[in-house]
This record gives structure tokens, C-alpha cells and sequence, in this order.
């Protein structure tokens, strides 16, 4: 253990002590209590240069901020009445704050190097598709419908999603997004959904511009008539109708395969 190490471990224990000597001293120590020192590393512009990097160290106690470390003030600092004392304590001592400002160095530019790959340089597409809701389109009259695109699995969580009909930008009212979501995976998803009335002959594209790509992607929908919906779902149906009785007659031709002849009776002469 290095000389920041044990100056943590040493403040942490002198800590410790102090809370309880406190708490005894008003009212004793409560039945449940959760002491935790957190180590935070800030990197704004997402270099890790060493004028680019801000080290944070929170004490809370059950569950409430009272004290932290802030490389960028070189100082602790007092968030509640009880950590008054002993943050001043603390700020006097030299060989605290020396400890404190070394971990800037040593934890925040260790730790930059190892998720700098996986944080920054990776970099997964999204995954697209659209989706009707209220699907119907007749050659006499149109409805509208809330036309969704799906994007999921892209890495990093910004990206920028538009939706165009026959090449124009829809905006306001008609286009509704969905917070980001997080898959739990370090991949996330997010829903873009545009209310229009299509019309037979439109083109709908859902563009994203995203980091994994330097030019955006897209993926286009097109409404059907209701003759086309008509030969798809004969289509359906047929096709249907045939497995069915192809696996009947499978059925009884298996049937008839396996069947045992009767046993014959030779005759006496």
C-alpha cells in the first residue's frame, strides 16, 4: 500500500471514529448506520489529459453526502453540519491533502486507460426496423396510423433519429421519441413514432445518425393497398391450407407403411 493508499485508509478509519464518538456523545450510536467513501473520475472532454481530469472522494453517510475531496478546489469540503469539524481538521493537515491530490494522477489516470477501449473506441451500429400500429390503407380513403422505428443495440446512447416522408423532413406534433434505454448491457434502444396518413405510392424513412457510421443510416416503409394486403393474406391462407394437407396425407401414408399383414395359415396336405 502506497503513501495515498494508507492516507485514504488512515482518514477513513479516523472517520469512522469520529462519527461514532459523535453520535455517542448526542444520543449514542443509532441501531443501523452505513458508512462509504466513493471514488469519482471526471473527464469533461473525454481526453484524459492530466488539465482535463477532476477527482471527487464522497463520504456518505446513510445515504447523504456530508464531506467530499474536489481535486479541482485541492480541498475538502463540508456538504453537512456534522463533517464541519472534521473537514477543517482535515484541510489543516498537509499530508491528507498531499495523499488526496495524488490519487488525481494516480487512480484517475489508471482507470482512463483501462475503460478508454471499451468506453470511447467502441462503437456498435443500431439495429432498425419499422413497425405499423393501425396499419390501413384502401384506395378510397385513408386513416391514419403511428408508423414506429425501432432502433436497438447501438453503442454510444447519442444519436440523432429523423423521420422523412417522400424525401421531406416530418417534424412537430407527428413525430413523438422515447427516452433512451438502457439494455443493461452497455447497448441501448430507443423508439421514434410518426402519426401520418399514408397514401399509395409514399415513401417513409427513418434515418439515424449515429457514431458507429460517418454517414447516417435508414430504412424505408411503404404502404400497401388493400388489394395488396388481399393477394398477401390468399398468399397466406393457400399456403397454409397446403402444409396441412400435405402433412395429412404424410400422415396416412405413414400409416399404411407400417401396417402389419396378417398372419397366413399354411395348409395340410
Amino acid at each position: 500500500m502506497g503513501p495515498s493508499r494508507r492516507g485514504w485508509a488512515w482518514a477513513a478509519w479516523l472517520w469512522s471514529l469520529l462519527l461514532l464518538a459523535e453520535a455517542a456523545e448526542e444520543e449514542g450510536p443509532p441501531a443501523h448506520f452505513l458508512y462509504q467513501g466513493r471514488a469519482e473520475c471526471f473527464f469533461p472532454n473525454g481526453t484524459g489529459s492530466e488539465a482535463e481530469r477532476r477527482f471527487l472522494y464522497r463520504f456518505i453517510y446513510n445515504r447523504q453526502d456530508i464531506a467530499h475531496f474536489d481535486s479541482d478546489l485541492g480541498r475538502y469540503v463540508a456538504l453537512a453540519p456534522m463533517a464541519e469539524s472534521n473537514v477543517d481538521r482535515w484541510n489543516r493537515d498537509p499530508g491528507i491533502l498531499q495523499a488526496a491530490k495524488a490519487d488525481v494522477d494516480v487512480l484517475c489516470r489508471h482507470n482512463y486507460g483501462i475503460f478508454d477501449p471499451f468506453a470511447l473506441g467502441r462503437k456498435l451500429p443500431p439495429k432498425m426496423k419499422i413497425a405499423p400500429n393501425g396499419y390501413g390503407v384502401s384506395s378510397s380513403s385513408s386513416r391514419n396510423i403511428m408508423l414506429i422505428c425501432t432502433l436497438d443495440r447501438f453503442f454510444p446512447a447519442k444519436i440523432t433519429v429523423r423521420w422523412f416522408r417522400n424525401g421531406k423532413e416530418e417534424k412537430g406534433d407527428m413525430v413523438m421519441t422515447t427516452p433512451i434505454m438502457d439494455n443493461g448491457d452497455w447497448t441501448y434502444r430507443i423508439q421514434v413514432m410518426l402519426e401520418t396518413q399514408p397514401e399509395k405510392g409514399d415513401v417513409y424513412t427513418c434515418q439515424a445518425e449515429h457514431a458507429s457510421s460517418a454517414s447516417p443510416a435508414s430504412i424505408e416503409w411503404r404502404p400497401q393497398s388493400d388489394a395488396a394486403k388481399s393477394k398477401m393474406w390468399t398468399g397466406i391462407v393457400g399456403l397454409v391450407l397446403g402444409v396441412v394437407f400435405v402433412a395429412a396425407g404424410l400422415s396416412l401414408y405413414v400409416k399404411k407403411g407400417c401396417a402389419v399383414p396378417p398372419p397366413t395359415v399354411g395348409l395340410m396336405e
